[in-house]
């Protein structure tokens, strides 16, 4: 057994070698390629996605699988090598049902589709991309009906995202915490408001990202193995082993746009950074789910970041850095600037309140779309309706409206979820660590952050994607996903800062 274990890991490493080689490409589209670039990018990351696809789909690998599953079962259920042909198999099955030219019609389609609407957002000009978008949903719903019989062909889409998590689940868990959210939001509405001016005064590029890069090497990241750069949209990639990617994006007259993005990049990057060597060029090696990836990063821009502990220890050098802009602020008034709530057009840059709103809007959204309740063609209208339904207020246009996002020209639907589902097993880890670490904030105070990173290490990044989201967060905090310790969380933060 052990030699057809070694042929089949040996096939996941060529595997891994050319979807690191995509992220690759799809890093520098997003970052140095010129705009001329992009059909001869696309080709080649349909080329690698395609090679990929007739490879995970050969014969040869579903025999292997299957030869090594009754071996597997004798192991320790819990060890690498069984979870290993566990998360091949389901890997497998799944993979076996898309034909490798409907992968390099992805790569194709995405590749351009995201110019596109790079130039329609510039603009601010939805008719540039509605075509592309067309076709997006299209591909998604032919996609979604390769995996018949389902519930629901949502599922087949979060599923992408979010192993075994089904439309009917999310919808419940955001019912129950939806009312209870805009219940604390009224409430906020009706207190005294916070004043944030502080956060608007000139912070200079090049300031801000020397600041962004002290902190990010203070909470953990590790620049041997990593690097930030300036994009239209942040995201974190992962190239490798020893290489993870951050980006970021900045405003030198809004303070919080920088620096809380580059804390929630670097989250994602540091989970990454702790998964062990072992498992790289495995089916193992990555997060476990988008929601497991988005609690790092949440963690560590909100819990960490938006923390009065943090600010504590990191105010007064922020004060000699800026003097001029924090000249006569308070170390209170500016906690409380940087967590004022206040619907806002940008997900990005919504604070800790509003934020899942945001994400429950776009589910709303993608489902009709997917359904064909909603037309392609209807969407800036929908989009400002269901917006100012759920948030109150209405974008002027379609740049901080529809085309706000990225996700949708990369053809991520079944996505959007995992942001909000990331915020609440955020939570429940942080509860977990309290039990563990009762002097977290005295830590956080004197800018230690070793022993947190290294309960993240041994508790979620080490394992990599062996446990399937669920099962990893019960693992460790007793429970499923549920919403109570974020609202519990929200509710005695926000009492606090605005004396309900």
């Amino acid at each position: 057994m052990e030699e057809k274990l070694n042929e089949l890991k040996e096939i996941m490493g060529t595997l891994t070698d050319l979807n690191h080689a995509a992220a690759l490409l799809g890093w520098d589209q997003e970052t140095y390629m010129p705009p001329g670039g992009v059909e001869s990018r696309g080709r080649s990351l349909a080329t690698l996605g395609q090679m990929a696809q007739e490879i995970s789909t050969d014969e040869k690998v579903g025999k292997l699988i299957e030869a090594l599953e009754p071996w597997a079962t004798e192991q320790d259920p819990d060890s690498d090598d069984a979870r290993l042909i566990v998360v091949s198999r389901r890997g497998y099955d799944k993979a076996v049902k898309v034909p490798p030219k409907m992968v390099g019609e992805r790569a194709m389609l995405t590749t351009q589709a995201n110019a596109a609407w790079r130039e329609a957002r510039q603009k601010s000009d939805y008719s540039i991309f509605e075509p592309w978008m067309e076709k997006i949903v299209e591909f998604n719903q032919r996609y979604a009906d390769l995996f018949k019989p389902y519930d629901h062909a949502y599922d087949v889409l979060l599923d992408d995202y979010e192993p075994k998590m089904k439309t009917e689940d999310v919808k419940k868990i955001f019912a129950e915490i939806r009312p209870r959210q805009v219940k604390l939001i009224e409430a906020i509405a009706a207190a005294k408001q916070v004043d944030d001016k502080v956060l608007f005064k000139n912070y200079p590029e090049s300031d801000q990202v020397a600041m962004g890069e002290e902190i990010a090497r203070l909470i953990g990241f590790d620049f041997n193995r990593g690097r930030q750069d300036k994009v239209h949209h942040p995201f974190a990639s992962n190239i490798g082993y020893g290489d993870q990617r951050i980006t970021y994006r900045v405003d030198e007259n809004f303070f919080n746009t920088y620096i809380f993005s580059i804390m929630h990049e670097s989250g994602h990057a540091m989970y990454e950074q702790g998964i062990p060597q072992s498992l790289s060029r495995t089916t193992l090696y990555g997060g476990t789910s988008l929601a497991i990836h988005e609690s790092q990063s949440r963690l560590w821009e909100n819990l960490v970041g938006r923390s009065l502990p943090f600010w504590e220890f990191y105010y007064p050098k922020l004060q000699a850095r800026f003097p001029e802009q924090t000249k006569g602020v308070s170390l209170m008034e500016f906690y409380k600037a940087i967590n004022k709530v206040e619907p806002s057009l940008i997900r990005v840059e919504a604070d800790e309140a509003t934020y899942n709103l945001h994400i429950m809007l776009r589910l709303e959204i993608e489902i009709g779309l997917l359904e064909g309740t909603i037309k392609v063609s209807e969407l800036p209208q929908i989009w400002n309706d269901t917006f100012e339904e759920y948030l109150g207020i209405r974008p002027k246009n379609d740049a901080e409206g529809v085309l706000q996002d990225v996700h949708w020209s990369f053809g991520l639907f079944g996505y959007f979820s995992t942001y909000a589902l990331g915020n609440l097993v955020s939570l429940q880890l942080w509860d977990q660590i309290r039990q563990d670490i009762p002097n977290l904030d005295d830590q956080s105070r004197q800018g230690k952050f070793d022993e947190l990173l290294t309960w993240l290490n041994k508790n979620v990044h080490q394992h990599g994607s062996k446990f399937y989201p669920q099962d990893l967060v019960q693992r460790i905090t007793g429970s499923k996903i549920n919403g109570d310790p974020y609202i519990k969380y929200l509710n005695d933060k926000y009492s606090q800062i605005y004396g309900l």
